[in-house]
């Protein structure tokens, strides 16, 4: 089987579909937020700055986003990991937990218990300028 090149067409319906789920989770988590469910509200924000790193990667990259949900991992291979500044780092490294999607109840109960209105609040801006923040880099 020969190889298969993407198409710039094709790489920008990648890029776009990221964006898009991106943005429906961006939504999601700021509707969860009016119901005051933190957990979720923070696994969204996750979420959303994965996907974001993904269509970053998508658009500057000739392979798929690696199948990975850390932001260590896609910041360091988009190149964008030394452009962070220490409070971004720090944001970044307060949201590793939040990925509870596959997690035990003990371990969701626990970073839940981390969480509140204001911290998730908190979140919800530093996702949306992180968002800004690698989207200026495209």
């Amino acid at each position: 089987m020969g190889n298969i090149f993407i198409t710039s067409t094709m790489a920008i319906d990648k890029v776009a579909y990221w964006l898009d789920i991106a943005s429906n989770d961006l939504d999601t988590a700021e509707y969860l937020f009016k119901g005051g469910r933190w957990l979720y509200v923070a696994f969204m924000c996750h979420q959303v700055i994965e996907k974001t790193l993904k269509a970053y990667w998508t658009a500057t990259h000739d392979d798929d986003p690696p199948y990975t949900h850390s932001h260590v991992k896609l910041l360091e291979g988009c190149g964008l990991m030394a452009e962070l500044g220490d409070e971004r780092l720090d944001f970044i490294a307060m949201m590793v937990p939040m990925n509870i999607e596959a997690r035990y109840p003990q371990y969701k109960q626990s970073v839940a218990a981390t969480l509140n209105e204001d911290k998730c609040k908190y979140i919800l801006e530093q996702t949306k300028q992180m968002q800004q923040w690698i989207l200026q880099k495209l």
